[in-house]
């Protein structure tokens, strides 16, 4: 059995700009975490306890509660400058995701680009469209390896409509067959696991936040430079969709990986800035 644990990245609003005085939070938007075997998810569970026991002692103490039942969120903790200014907070992210490895369990993400400059957005239909392909990219990855899975989600994400839409994800004309069980929600201060997955779909929104605007999310350049590959290197069926031509997406996907023509994009203009800087 693999145990799916996912949280949102990104924002399902609208988005102008980063300048923008309303619609500035996100060009982006997906689920993001992690599949653990079974047998890894206590173990996971217990290791990142312990490193989050260590990172943030201080503020467990001032909270007044124990560690297993108070939380860090991502947002919160990468922020733009943590990961330079407390080297501990990036080796943490580092061991975190090398634990999820070592354990048999792989990363994963789904998202895309938002129409921009659309106050219209369908924000419900985007959630459950993403949701019901983050079902199927796993249900054919749990077909590949045969194994069945269930997904676990935070209380806040898994609104009445979410699991309406995955029920019919799972029943309907092209049934996630491999899929035991509609997501179960747990609040996810309770939750080691959960914990984790929004620390790592923070890590992808950072990530892909600057890939698709980086202008407007500069201060994101170093989480693209220490986290893309280390996100691509054990993922799973992952993609952040950028807004191209269908007909040109399949072969584009092979050659970039999971983030998508514009990281290749990104790299390329860095490359050539590092040359012309190099020439003066």
């Amino acid at each position: 059995m693999i145990i799916v644990y996912l949280d949102e990245f990104g924002h399902c609003g609208p988005y102008f700009s980063k300048t923008h005085s309303k619609h500035n939070t996100s060009p982006i938007f997906g689920l993001g975490g992690m599949l653990l075997p079974e047998d890894a998810v206590r173990p996971f569970s217990t290791f990142f306890l312990k490193q989050k026991e260590y990172l943030l002692a201080e503020d467990i103490k001032n909270s007044g509660k124990q560690a297993y039942e108070w939380e860090k969120k991502g947002t919160n903790l990468f922020t733009a400058k943590s990961i330079e200014k407390y080297p501990d907070i990036k080796s943490t992210a580092f061991r975190m995701l090398s634990k999820v490895a070592d354990l048999d369990g792989k990363v994963f993400f789904y998202g895309c680009e938002k129409i921009k400059n659309r106050e219209d957005l369908n924000s419900n239909g985007l959630y459950k469209t993403i949701l019901s392909e983050c079902l199927r990219r796993i249900d054919t990855y749990c077909n590949e390896i045969d194994e069945r899975f269930f997904v676990v989600m935070d209380q806040h994400s898994a609104h009445k409509e979410l699991l309406e839409t995955a029920a019919k994800t799972m029943f309907g004309s092209e049934p996630t067959r491999n899929m035991v069980s509609p997501p179960f929600e747990c609040k996810s201060h309770l939750n080691q696991n959960i914990q984790a997955a929004d620390w790592i779909a923070t890590l992808v929104g950072r990530v892909g936040n600057y890939a698709f605007d980086q202008n407007g999310f500069q201060n994101y350049e170093k989480y693209f430079i220490f986290f893309k590959d280390r996100l691509e290197k054990n993922s799973m069926n992952s993609r952040i969709m950028p807004r191209l031509e269908k007909k040109s997406l399949e072969k584009q996907y092979k050659s970039v990986g999971s983030f998508g023509q514009i990281l290749q994009d990104a790299l390329d203009k860095k490359s050539q800035s590092s040359k012309i800087s190099s020439r003066k």
